[in-house]
C-alpha cells in the first residue's frame, strides 16, 4: 500500500466520531482516503450517516504528520499495514459491516488460509478447562488448523502456547497499539507467536489497552475465522462477547459443557442451551460439524503401566472391564473421586487412551 494512501487512512482513524463503517463509506462516495479529506462541505453532509458535526470535523482536521509519524514507525518496527481493499487483508473479515479500515500486523501469517479457528475462554481457566483446551487445540493440527485467539490470560494462553508448541500457526488479535504487550507477563509469548504467526491490531500506536478496545477486538477474532470455539466462560466475559459476535455474523460457534454448578462452564452451558452454540468433546466434533475431510493422523495407542494407576484407577478400569460401559453416576459411587476431580480423573484417562467417552457421560474400557 502506498504511504499517500496510507497516510489518509490513519487520518481518517483519527477523527472523533467516524468508525470503520462512517470511514468506508466516506472512501466509497468520495473515491479515495485522501478525497475525503478535499470534499466540500455540502457534498460531505449529502453522504448518509454524515451531519453537520462530523462534515466539521473532517474539514477541520490538520493532524496529519500524527499519521506520518505511525509510518515511520511501522517502517522501523518492520510492521505490515493492510487497509481493508489489500489481497492481504483477511477476506473473512473484509465482508464484516465494522471491520477495521486498516490492520497494522508483525508476523508472517496468510489471513486467508483455508481452515482457521478462534478458541477463546475465561482468563481465570480451571484445571479441566486447561487440560481440554490443550487437547482440542493439539488435536486440531491433524486439519491443519490455524488458531486465533486474544493473547489473555487463561484460555487464550493456553490455546497459543499448545498451537506453538505443536508447530501451528496462530495469530494473537490485540487491543492495543503494536508499540506494547498486554498483559505484560505474555511478552515472552507474544514474540513467539511472531516467530510461528502473527500478532494484529487495528489501533495506532500509543493506544493503552483500555477495557473499552477489547469488545472492539474481539469482533476481529470472531470475523476472520470459520469458527469460535469457547472453552470455559461464565454468565459474563469477553468469550461469550466473542461468541455472540460470532453468532451474528453467522460463523459457527462450538461449547464445551461442564458441570451445571461450575460458574466457570455456565455461560458454554447457556449458549449450548439457547442453541446458539454446537456442543463439543474433542477436535474431531469440531471437525465433523466444519465438514472437513481431510482425517487425523492415525495416532499411536498409549501402553498404560497397571504400576502407574492409583488404587481408584485400577478399581475403575476393573470394574468397567467386568460391566462394559457405564454411566458416571455409578462411577463416582465405586471410587473416591467426586465433582471437579472426577472429570478430570475421568478426562485424563481419556487422553491417555486408556477409556473412552461416550454421550450422555457414559465410559467404557478401550
Amino acid at each position: 500500500m502506498q504511504n499517500d494512501h496510507l497516510t489518509y487512512l490513519i487520518s481518517l482513524q483519527l477523527i472523533p466520531m467516524i468508525g470503520p463503517k462512517l470511514a468506508k463509506n466516506l472512501i466509497a462516495y468520495c473515491g479515495n482516503p485522501e478525497a475525503v479529506f478535499y470534499e466540500k462541505r455540502a457534498a460531505l453532509e449529502k453522504i448518509p450517516g454524515i451531519g453537520k458535526m462530523t462534515a466539521d470535523s473532517i474539514l477541520k482536521f490538520k493532524n496529519f504528520e500524527r499519521a506520518e509519524n505511525e509510518i515511520d514507525f511501522i517502517n522501523k518496527k518492520n510492521i505490515k499495514a493492510f487497509a481493508y481493499f489489500d489481497d492481504q487483508y483477511p477476506e473473512r473479515l473484509r465482508h464484516i459491516d465494522d471491520a477495521p479500515i486498516v490492520l497494522y500486523t508483525k508476523g508472517s501469517c496468510d489471513y486467508n488460509q483455508s481452515r482457521m479457528i478462534a478458541v477463546v475462554g475465561t482468563r481465570k481457566a480451571t484445571a479441566y478447562g486447561k487440560k481440554a483446551c490443550a487437547q482440542i487445540v493439539s488435536d486440531l493440527k491433524d486439519y491443519h488448523v490455524c488458531i486465533v485467539s486474544g493473547l489473555a490470560f487463561g484460555i487464550d494462553q493456553c490455546a497459543h502456547k499448545t498451537a506453538l508448541q505443536n508447530g501451528m500457526e496462530t495469530i494473537a488479535v490485540l487491543g492495543h497499539g503494536l508499540d506494547t504487550i498486554y498483559p505484560a507477563q505474555n511478552r515472552s509469548l507474544a514474540k513467539d507467536v511472531i516467530k510461528q504467526g502473527s500478532i494484529i491490531t487495528e489501533y495506532i500506536s500509543g493506544t493503552k489497552p483500555d477495557k473499552v478496545n477489547f469488545p472492539e477486538r474481539n469482533r476481529i477474532v470472531a470475523g476472520m475465522v470459520d469458527g469460535v470455539v469457547v472453552i470455559e466462560s461464565g454468565m459474563k466475559g469477553g468469550a461469550l462477547i466473542t461468541a455472540e459476535i460470532a453468532f451474528s455474523y453467522n460463523r459457527e460457534v462450538y461449547a464445551l459443557p461442564g458441570r451445571k454448578d461450575d460458574k466457570y462452564s455456565a455461560g458454554c452451558n447457556q449458549f449450548i442451551k439457547l442453541n446458539k452454540a454446537s456442543l463439543i468433546q474433542n477436535a474431531n466434533d469440531i471437525a465433523y460439524a466444519m465438514g472437513w475431510d481431510v482425517l487425523p493422523t492415525a495416532k499411536k495407542t498409549v501402553q498404560i503401566s497397571w504400576s502407574e494407576l492409583d488404587e481408584n484407577e485400577k478399581l475403575l478400569l476393573e470394574y468397567l472391564k467386568k460391566n462394559g460401559k457405564c454411566h458416571i453416576d455409578q462411577i463416582a459411587t465405586i471410587t473416591n473421586w467426586n465433582g471437579s476431580e472426577l472429570s478430570l480423573k475421568l478426562l485424563d484417562l481419556e487422553f491417555k487412551n486408556v477409556i473412552r467417552a461416550f454421550p450422555g457421560n457414559y465410559y467404557k474400557c478401550n
